[in-house]
């Protein structure tokens, strides 16, 4: 297609349709750009239905449109978010419907930190791979921790803002575990925090955490990049405690986030995750407490009237018991004549049975049981002497098995047992004397480990004025002498005489913060 130059020749140049006239400038823009790596910051963001990705690549002076198909898009590692800067790698080409040129985007990486990007992706594929970022292994927060520890700065403003809102919603004991949040000390004392807090004992002198908050604010990918080591996630999956990261501001997102019980977006959202509001939690307890009160006292109400209606509908006392008191009644009647009938026919039966008895009839039935007495008589004689015989012969036999040969065999045997039992007992009991005193050693270690003489041995001294401990300049400015206690002795200075030995007094304990 030739350029007209003199515009007179413009009514013999030929007529183009516009479906041509952008076919053509399609073809002129594929045929020179049909690889090119353009840099720059994404833009406008859209992510239809389709799965295809739309975007805008833009710099300081010009704009120019993307697209990324559904296939390109789900392969890739790093999804684009508005303000990314970006090198995208693709093809020139235009879009005739709105008669604007775009690039097709094959590949999409981070720019100036592709091989930052990339190991961070590897890594965190790596620990997915473990396991590490299931949400089964997610433990949930206590409701009310007494004791919150914090890893951060103590002198960034990450910690105030934790302490106020902490005091604001329901006041908790912290302890602050200062570290470096940012360069090459930061990884290993963030895992080192995170450990020295799982390893403090539960009731001990210094308390354990119930739970953990690891805190910093944001900054660059550089500046957060400590929270992306493998040894700060580690130390966090390991973690006994429930812990709370708050990394960075909302947007920023590290390897200790996916690893952690629970993500913060803020640091001032991660007290709020750790603790209820006081106010709302008392308010919620006089509700719940007016609304147990009104329940038993309707239930009570209900109940009442239920009574009251069943007592309605029961019969009257005494028409229950009048039908009762008649046939008490009729049967108090028909007893006394009943009585007398069962006296009189006793009386006929008794008459009945004394007719048949007679003396010769008596005198027959005495002859028999004598009669069967006697022959009992002759049997019983042999049946006592079998008797007596068989208990005679069964005597000697028990008699023969107690001799004194068996009672002394008997007699070694029970001698050995004692034996054995007593060398037992002696042998337990000098085992339990042995541990006694080990542990007894064990504990006079111990006291002299915690006693303040062994501090003395490592250079400090005990100050007293008057018998007391001083602890201040004014103190001892103002005592008449000071007594000075090293580990090998005591000296005396003023005016003052020696203090009398006495036993040692531990100096006092300050409080540690």
């Amino acid at each position: 297609m030739d350029l007209i130059d003199d515009p007179t020749e413009a009514g013999n140049a030929p007529e183009f349709s516009v479906s041509e006239i952008s076919g053509a400038v399609k073809r002129m823009i594929e045929g020179e750009f049909s690889h090119v790596r353009i840099k720059g910051e994404v833009g406008r963001v859209s992510r239809p239905r389709s799965g295809h990705i739309y975007l805008d690549l833009k710099d300081d002076r010009a704009v120019i449109a993307g697209v990324m198909w559904k296939g390109v898009a789900s392969r890739l590692q790093t999804q684009p978010e508005e303000g990314m800067e970006v090198v995208a790698t693709g093809r020139l080409t235009t879009f005739p419907g709105q008669s604007k040129y775009q690039v097709v985007i094959e590949d999409l990486k981070p720019a100036g930190m592709g091989a930052l990007m990339a190991l961070l992706e590897k890594r965190k594929a790596m620990l997915q791979a473990e396991g590490l970022f299931d949400a089964t292994r997610k433990r949930p927060l206590p409701y009310l921790p007494e004791v919150i520890g914090v890893v951060t700065s103590p002198s960034g403003a990450v910690i105030r803002d934790i302490l106020h809102r902490l005091r604001d919603r329901f006041p908790r004991k912290v302890l602050i575990w200062p570290v470096a949040v940012q360069g090459a000390a930061c990884a290993p004392e963030v895992a080192g925090a995170i450990a020295g807090f799982n390893a403090l004992t539960p009731g001990g002198a210094m308390p354990r955490p119930d739970l953990l908050i690891v805190a910093r604010g944001g900054g660059s990918v550089e500046d957060l990049w400590g929270f992306n080591e493998e040894v700060v996630a580690r130390a966090a999956a390991a973690s006994d405690i429930p812990l709370i990261s708050a990394v960075g501001h909302e947007t920023d997102t590290t390897l200790i986030d996916f690893v952690s019980d629970k993500r913060a977006p803020t640091p001032t959202a991660a007290a709020e995750l750790a603790v209820p509001v006081r106010h709302e939690l008392m308010a919620w307890l006089d509700t719940a407490a007016a609304r147990m009160t009104g329940a038993l006292s309707g239930g009570l109400q209900r109940r009442g009237q239920r009574l009251r209606d069943l007592e309605r509908a029961l019969p009257r006392a005494d028409s229950l018991v009048e039908g009762p008191r008649q046939r008490l009644d009729m049967l108090a009647d028909r007893l006394g004549p009943a009585l007398i009938g069962g006296v009189q026919r006793r009386k006929v039966r008794l008459a009945d049975i004394s007719g048949s008895l007679r003396p010769a009839t008596l005198r027959r039935q005495v002859q028999g049981d004598k009669t069967r007495l006697q022959a009992a008589g002759q049997r019983l004689a042999p049946a006592l002497q079998r008797a007596a015989a068989k208990r005679r012969d069964q005597l000697e036999a028990r008699v023969a098995r107690f001799g004194p040969e068996m009672l002394q065999r008997d007699q070694r045997r029970a001698a050995d047992h004692l034996a054995g039992l007593v060398a037992r007992m002696a042998r337990v009991g000098a085992a339990q004397v042995t541990s006694l005193r080990a542990r007894i050693d064990a504990m006079d270690r111990l006291r002299e480990t915690l006693g303040y003489k062994a501090t003395l041995a490592r250079g400090y001294a005990v100050v007293r004025g008057g018998g007391a401990i001083v602890t201040s300049k004014a103190a001892a400015e103002q005592a008449a002498g000071l007594e000075i206690e090293f580990s090998d002795g005591r000296l005396s200075l003023g005016g003052g005489k020696p203090a009398r030995k006495t036993a040692a007094k531990p100096p006092e304990q300050g409080s540690l913060f």
